[in-house]
């Protein structure tokens, strides 16, 4: 059986089922969108979220939130799920 992969090439970013739960992340990365863009919510900086996400380059986190704005119906649920309180 082959895995489904999808990627937003222009942007740097993939979609992995096995790969933090099938959410989209940083290419060649875990680093899910929704942490990225939660992170921008919470009142994070551009230079804050290069400290935060030592790996990236500004231009990552800057597709990153790209992807985000364009996918609001993608991304925001993800951000609720992740949130939530355990059962």
């Amino acid at each position: 059986m082959q895995r489904e992969h999808t990627i937003a090439s222009d942007l740097g970013i993939e979609r992995t089922p096995d790969v933090c739960g099938g959410a989209a992340c940083v290419a060649g990365t875990r680093i899910p969108v929704w942490t990225i863009e939660r992170f921008r919510q919470l009142g994070a900086s551009p230079q804050d979220l290069l400290t935060y996400f030592p790996t990236l380059s500004a231009a990552q986190i800057g597709r990153a939130l790209e992807y985000a704005a364009a996918r609001p119906d993608e991304i925001l649920p993800e951000i609720l799920q992740n949130e939530s309180p355990a059962l």
